[in-house]
């Protein structure tokens, strides 16, 4: 589905990305853990299509399409998704307008028509449904007085109604207390298929005990050091990360 070679990239004179390989196949889960500052929100903004990093070398595959020659706009409508560490909030937007906007984007890129107010209608309350999400927070406006778990559940709503093939959780754990972790990583299982695949981004292994990666992947200063099944998380919580920098 993505395959990431040789990828280097920073910002200015500073280089994070100092040579990533990775490749993700369908119905994969792949955890990346690393120190603060090791790359790790970097390699999200980048494949997303964050304009602020500057690409010195490497390549990024995505569906046999070269990723790094297309906008953010492509990208996310062919099928790439980033749930945000920090949600912002859009005041004056009705969460329901914007999600049907982004939906029928979506429908455009793929040359479908727009769809009705009412389909879309029962679309969103079958989605809002899967993931646990309230009805009455879809009027109000884009994560406008949400608490973090609602803010959370709101980025896990949007994943189940854009029905992304590649979506990446930037520490969607961060600021959830054990039930809103719990809840949101419900909603993430219930969205996995053959068809998809994950990126899970965290620090701590409790998120990975909800969901389960297939691959665990340590960043540390821009380069992926070690790489291993998901018996590694639990290694890392208690070993941490330096016995790996050498």
């Amino acid at each position: 589905m993505i395959k990431i070679t040789d990828l280097h990239a920073g910002i200015g004179s500073k280089e994070i990305l100092k040579g990533i390989n990775l490749e993700i196949k369908a119905g994969e889960v792949h955890a990346i853990m690393g120190p603060n500052g090791s790359g790790k929100s970097t390699l999200a903004s980048i494949i997303t299509g964050n304009s602020k990093f500057d690409i010195t070398g490497g390549s990024i595959e995505f569906e046999e399409n070269d990723l790094l020659e297309m906008s953010p706009e492509d990208r996310a409508n062919a099928g790439i998704f980033l749930s945000f560490q920090y949600p912002v909030e859009i005041p004056g937007v009705a969460m329901s307008s914007f999600m049907k906007a982004a939906f029928n984007e979506k429908r455009k890129y793929n040359k479908l028509a727009p769809i009705d107010s009412a389909s879309f209608l029962k679309i969103m309350r079958e989605k809002a449904a899967l993931v646990g999400m309230d009805l009455s927070l879809l009027h109000r406006p884009v994560n406008e007085g949400f608490s973090g778990g609602e803010k959370k559940r709101n980025e896990i709503f949007q994943m189940a109604m854009l029905e992304p093939k590649l979506a990446i959780l930037d520490e969607t754990d961060s600021g959830l207390d054990i039930d809103a972790l719990r809840i949101v990583s419900e909603g993430v299982n219930k969205l996995k298929s053959k068809d998809n695949a994950l990126i899970v981004i965290t620090h701590y292994q409790r998120l990975l005990d909800y969901i389960v990666p297939d691959f665990v992947h340590v960043l540390y200063d821009g380069r992926i050091v070690k790489s291993a099944g998901r018996e590694l998380a639990p290694e890392l919580e208690e070993k941490g990360y330096d016995w790996l920098k050498h």
